[in-house]
């Protein structure tokens, strides 16, 4: 396991993440998982042991069970709280009251307290909006974010599901009113979705800002359960057929992953995450799953190496379709070479 730099910040994350969306189910969320709590403990101390130092959650997985789940988890197995970096997010709906959602000043500064008391911690190391509130102003959200860093409650925030416009506006705000600043991105990329490389890829290299993968094969696509000729009745794909993705350009990239992993003796989802490893703007994967054998081939994929020629092969069958201004700015900065 290699350990990276977070964003422009002094904290050092290992370069899987886990995630815990599995953890408990409730409403919603059974249709991703509903692990109980002795395997919850299993699948943390197989990851602990593997080196991951950083563990992702949110307050709206399973309505608070899962934040719950992972701080019995880390108190059952004896792990030292200070060894580990820990993820929470706060916007979704936690109740059916006008106030229970949001990016208010009101439901922050109050999911923040109720995230702390789930988790049974005195603090939250990275605490994430975890997407757009379109009513309340970036200054009331960042402003809220800024009182829980100076308390000591947070020590770090970052955002999730944003637009680049909107990371770029709360970096300015930031900056002029001397507030906390986002230090990482949270967002959905995969060598089957790579929508993020038209304009976040370029910020987050710009801004200097951690990026936080999720869904890294693409909600199970990339597993190696799904193939052209064969269709498959198990997976999340099934109940949850998310993120949306152009499944006839993924079964293309599949084909090239298939014949590269057979030639490594590796899974076509190593080649995935591996895949991901090798992007210098990707600062850590998060890795969720059901299962211990699920965990243990994907904490295998840091040991996958590509080299320039597969990198380049598995690029051309997964880049992006140019679109405007990309294609204008790539032609007219080409003087510049």
């Amino acid at each position: 396991m290699q350990y990276k730099q977070f964003g422009n910040t002094g904290l050092m994350v290992s370069e899987l993440c886990l995630g815990t969306m599995t953890f408990g189910g409730k409403g919603y969320w059974t249709a991703i998982g509903t692990l109980p709590q002795d395997e919850v403990n299993a699948l943390v101390k197989q990851a602990v042991d593997a080196g991951i130092n950083f563990i992702d959650t949110a307050n709206v997985y399973s309505l608070g069970l899962s934040e719950e789940m992972t701080g019995q988890a880390i108190r059952e197995l004896g792990l030292k709280r200070d060894d580990l970096v820990i993820a929470t997010k706060v916007c979704g709906m936690m109740g059916e009251g006008p106030n229970e959602a949001g990016l208010s000043r009101k439901h922050i500064l109050q999911q923040a307290d109720e995230s702390r008391k789930r988790l049974n911690m005195d603090y939250i190391d990275l605490y994430q909006i975890h997407g757009f509130d379109p009513l309340t102003p970036f200054e009331e959200t960042l402003e809220a974010l800024d009182v829980l860093v100076k308390s000591g409650k947070v020590r770090y925030i970052g955002c999730s599901n944003l637009a680049a416009w909107q990371i770029m506006k709360s970096l300015g705000i930031s900056a002029q009113n001397r507030l906390a600043k986002y230090v990482s991105l949270q967002a959905y990329y995969t060598i089957a979705g790579r929508d993020l490389e038209r304009e976040l890829v370029p910020l987050l290299l710009d801004q200097k800002m951690g990026l936080m993968v999720w869904s890294p094969l693409a909600g199970g696509f990339l597993s190696g359960k799904y193939s052209r000729n064969a269709s498959t009745e198990e997976g999340r794909r099934v109940n949850f057929d998310f993120p949306p993705i152009n499944k006839e350009k993924a079964f293309d990239i599949i084909d090239v992953m298939q014949e590269m992993a057979a030639s490594k003796g590796v899974s076509v989802a190593q080649i995935a995450l591996a895949w991901l490893l090798h992007q210098p703007v990707v600062t850590s994967v998060i890795v969720g799953a059901k299962k211990p054998e699920q965990l243990a081939e994907n904490l295998k994929a840091v040991e996958v190496k590509l080299t320039d020629d597969e990198l380049s092969r598995l690029d051309e069958v997964s880049k992006l379709a140019p679109e405007y201004p990309g294609w204008m700015i790539e032609r007219q900065s080409r003087y510049r070479e």
